[in-house]
């Protein structure tokens, strides 16, 4: 009974070894699925960090960025509200011309439907009445040639300059009628158009007061163009805004008569083939004249 019991295994599997192999084979599987499974759990382990970081790293930027836009908005305010009594009596004579033409219309003698004559022309009109008003108004013509990463170009605008006086030095004042419009862009933020839609339409400033402005609004146009990842435009660059404005610009005469009453002197009808020069030479009638000889 014994030795039959011996022989049975033998019977099972002619290779003794096999148990040994089937052994080490599920000892490998074993071992394989509970790597594959500690790598997966790693790997998952790994994306949930990473997507934890940029959580943080996401929320940290929208903190920042709120942080920024506030703070432009406040400064815009400050600027913005700033003011001398100069200032505040160049604002309201310009808003009473501006009111006057808007009732009674613009002459345009440029004789072209173009916005940029009309602005030609309504920098004179508004011109002659702050003249009228006691003003010394210059229309002024910047022009700034072409540097690194800034094109060349030219831009017109008004300036009143207060007489200079042993209190205060001279002060000018720089008017814009399209202040707004220069920083409007068409795919910008939320952030970046909540801030231009409190600026004037038209800006009646000083220098200072304008320079502050230029830098506010193009540090926010920069950073409204990286946050849309979008190329900023030459014309929207810091340097080229100051160019507009703050540079050495032609100053145009003032204008002695209004423009409307310039006529022209009429032609002489009569041509020099016909023109009679003894009929000029003889005396009116009624008037002697003596004879002078000349030796």
């Amino acid at each position: 009974m014994a030795g039959k019991v011996s022989k049975i295994p033998m019977k099972q599997s002619d290779d003794p070894d096999g148990l040994i192999f089937g052994f080490l084979d599920e000892s490998l599987e074993f071992e394989s699925s509970k790597s594959s499974l500690e790598s997966s759990i790693s790997y998952s382990s790994g994306d949930i960090m990473g997507e934890e970081e940029e959580d943080e790293n996401n929320v940290n930027n929208s903190e920042k960025n709120k942080l920024f836009w506030a703070s432009q908005e406040e400064l815009l305010q400050t600027t913005l509200c700033r003011t001398t009594s100069f200032e505040s009596r160049v604002r309201k004579a310009t808003k009473g011309a501006l009111k006057e033409l808007k009732s009674s219309g613009i002459n345009c003698t440029c004789r072209k439907m173009v916005m940029d004559s009309c602005r030609k022309c309504m920098q004179k009109e508004i011109t002659e009445r702050l003249i009228n008003a006691g003003f010394n108004c210059y229309i002024c013509k910047s022009k700034w040639k072409s540097s690194t990463g800034i094109p060349s170009g030219e831009n017109t605008y008004m300036e009143v300059v207060q007489n200079a006086s042993s209190r205060n030095g001279e002060m000018k004042v720089i008017i814009e009628l399209n202040f707004r419009g220069e920083f409007e862009m068409a795919r910008a933020n939320e952030d970046y158009n909540r801030l231009v839609k409190q600026l004037p339409e038209v800006y009646v400033g000083k220098v200072e007061r304008l320079r502050n402005l230029i830098k506010i609004l193009c540090c926010a146009s920069k950073k409204c163009m990286k946050e849309q990842k979008m190329h900023m435009a030459p014309w929207r660059k810091h340097k080229y805004m100051q160019a507009k404005y703050l540079g050495s610009p032609e100053i145009k005469p003032k204008p002695i008569f209004p423009v409307n009453n310039l006529q022209r002197l009429p032609r002489p009808k009569a041509s020099m083939l016909t023109f009679d020069l003894l009929d000029s030479l003889l005396p009116p009638p009624g008037l002697l004249c003596a004879a002078i000889k000349v030796i």
